[in-house]
């Protein structure tokens, strides 16, 4: 252990330089070339010290797993984290838990088709029970409130989804969840059965309370199971799975399918497909690995799970990376959702994985779909056309989707946001433009035909741009946004946030149609335009980042500029906890003690007590500091506020980025 202790001091020190450093030459950093392997500077931090002053890397080089590099990595990369691949076994847990999205997407779009259907269904039952007709505004009033208990039911389960992902885990939560899905699919499928249209109402708020549950719980499991090199590419098989069971809905609704008053109840009633198939697929996959080391304490859980998922033993990577996010996050263990709220180092993630979710509903495409058919049949579609032209809004989301996956990892979370809200503010206004053309030369037969082909043009445009990117990256990054402990509380606040988007947007269109009429959309455009602003200035990239890695953003101001800094950061936190696991419990307990302690310049909240504060000092912070406590405080008072920093260690290997 006497080595370990100056590894550990000289560490501290090299990680105080290197952050004066950069904040000293942010613009040398931003120009300099960033290898996109998070964390690989910390490798290069590793064998630097393990050199020290010999020059002899192999001779001094420690012999603990977590800091060895071995001839393998060296010679393919020697600075590369090792990549997973997309093993059969993890494609296989993704396609069980995705069967919830598309869960969600079916009972999204089912209720459109048959409007006719259900409404005729409900003056007959009306009539038979008190002998008159009922008026149309009410059968208008009924039909709306079967469409919008939906999204009430949506809002209780995304609200307890943090509560039940605690509480019975990821998996546990979602076969749970498949029994209502299986009691809400039934009631509906069994209205015009039972004459009772309060079955349908009831079965439309219990699929709702499923799909809220299911847009909580599945997108947080696939986060957690999923490398962190597919993880963005993953995360986009939520939306996928989403658009599919829109598709799915829409072309079983067409008259020539189900949508007639014999079939309605049956495209109802299949909703009860995708919770069975659930059921049957679900027992056969792991709990989530995070779920079990951080949350359970169950360590060789966990490395079984993830020997599974990976189709390899060689998890330790997995392991130390999920045991650095449970060092970092000890003190917010279990945080309910008024901590949350109240912690200031996660007010800004919520702030914007709130905003993301309010992005993909006030965006706008709700309306586009609710009332796509309105719009070709306005530009010039006949009837039938316009339904099959909606059928293939449907398609057009399913393929842009499976565009969407490879580049999330490759251009990243924040960039394809910026382009999708761009693009949809665009299209936007064209949307706008062609109603005006319509109303104004509308009696000149060429304008007619010009505005068909714009109006069309731009629906589907606006579409592309949704699923490019608000489509699929809201329910994605706010899982990525929190580490274990808050992220259940997140991820309640941010689906409860969509849910009642959702409602309001689904509530309020029509009357906003009404006033507007022609300008429906400016609204839609200004709130576009707002949210990529935001993005553009608050939400940062978490492309390939780990979660401790992504939290060190907000830590340091959460800046575009501060990314890079952010990733060594916490890469260099993460080598020195690995070196603090080495040493006996006593001693690792007196420099917890030490790092806990109050200063006046930094006072950490309770959310950070073992965490690293944005302005360090390695003499405060050192558990083997022999500077009196009173000779520190006279020593900082007769330094200067501003010191220049002192000079980084030459770069010993070609592909240094320091």
């Amino acid at each position: 252990m006497g080595e370990t202790k100056p590894g550990i001091k000289s560490m501290r020190k090299s990680v105080a330089a290197q952050q004066q450093h950069q904040h000293y030459h942010k613009r040398e950093v931003a120009q300099a070339q960033v290898h996109p392997v998070p964390g690989a500077e910390v490798l290069e931090l590793q064998e630097y010290v393990a050199v020290g002053d010999s020059g002899d890397l192999e001779a001094t080089a420690p012999r603990s797993p977590q800091l060895k590099l071995t001839a393998r990595t060296r010679e393919a990369h020697p600075t590369t984290r090792r990549r997973k691949g997309l093993t059969f076994f993890l494609s296989y847990a993704i396609l069980a838990a995705v069967l919830g999205m598309l869960q969600f997407g079916y009972n999204t779009g089912v209720i459109n088709a048959p409007e006719v259907n259900i409404e005729n269904f409900m003056k007959d039952v009306y009539k038979s029970r008190y002998g008159e007709d009922i008026q149309d505004d009410s059968v208008k009033l009924l039909y709306s409130l079967a469409v919008s208990i939906f999204a009430i039911g949506g809002m209780l389960g995304g609200f307890c989804g943090g509560m039940i992902a605690n509480r019975f885990g990821r998996k546990g939560g979602l076969l749970l969840n498949n029994l209502l899905g299986i009691v809400g699919a039934v009631l509906m499928g069994c209205t015009k059965l039972s004459q009772l249209y309060e079955f349908l109402f009831l079965g439309r708020f219990i699929i709702g309370v499923n799909c809220g549950l299911n847009t909580s719980l599945v997108p947080m499991y696939i986060s957690e199971i999923a490398p962190l090199n597919l993880r963005g590419g993953l995360g986009t098989v939520n939306q996928l799975a989403v658009t599919v069971g829109l598709l799915l809905s829409q072309v079983l609704g067409i008259e020539q399918i189900l949508g007639t008053d014999e079939g309605w109840p049956v495209l109802l009633g299949l909703a009860v497909c995708p919770p069975i198939l659930q059921l049957v697929l679900l027992p056969w996959c792991p709990e989530s690995p995070r779920y079990l080391l951080i949350t359970r304490q169950w360590e060789e859980e966990a490395r079984r799970a993830l020997r599974r998922l990976r189709a390899s033993n060689q998890v330790e990577e997995d392991i130390e990376e999920m045991r650095a996010e449970e060092r970092a996050q000890q003190a917010e263990a279990t945080i309910s959702m008024m901590e949350l709220i109240c912690s200031p180092t996660l007010r800004s993630p919520l702030i914007i994985g709130v905003v993301m979710q309010l992005s993909q509903q006030l965006s706008g495409i709700n309306a586009v779909f609710y009332y796509s058919t309105l719009l070709f049949i306005s530009s010039g579609l006949t009837e039938e056309s316009a339904k099959f032209a909606t059928i293939g809004i449907g398609a057009i989301m399913v393929g842009m989707t499976l565009v969407s996956i490879p580049l999330m990892d490759r251009t990243g979370r924040r960039t394809l946001h910026l382009y999708g809200l761009g693009g949809m503010f665009i299209f936007s206004i064209f949307i706008t433009i062609s109603f005006l053309i319509k109303e104004f030369f509308g009696y000149v037969q060429e304008m007619i035909d010009w505005m068909s082909y714009l109006s069309v043009v731009s629906v589907l445009s606006f579409v592309v741009f949704f699923a490019v990117g608000p489509g699929s990256i809201p329910w994605m990054i706010t899982a990525e946004l929190f580490s274990q402990g808050p992220r259940p509380a997140a991820m309640s606040i941010a689906v409860l946030i969509n849910w009642m988007a959702n409602f309001l947007v689904g509530i309020g269109f029509p009357t906003m149609k009404n006033s507007l009429e022609n300008y429906t959309f400016l609204p839609f455009s200004a709130f576009l335009a707002v949210f990529w602003i935001f993005t553009y200035k608050k939400v940062p990239e978490t492309k390939n980042k780990t979660f401790e890695e992504i939290l060190a953003l907000f830590r340091h101001g959460n800046g575009r500029g501060s990314l890079r800094d952010s990733r060594l950061y916490g890469s260099m936190l993460n080598c020195v906890n690995a070196l603090e696991q080495r040493m006996p419990p006593a001693e690792r307990a007196a420099l917890m003690v030490a790092e806990e302690k109050p200063h006046p310049d930094s006072l950490p909240s309770p959310f950070e007590r073992r965490t690293f504060m944005s302005k360090y000092n390695p003499r405060r912070h050192s558990a083997y500091a022999t500077v009196p406590a009173a000779s520190e405080r006279s020593s900082r008072e007769l330094v200067p506020a501003v010191r220049p920093p002192p000079p980084l260690p030459p770069p010993r290997f070609p592909n240094s980025a320091v």
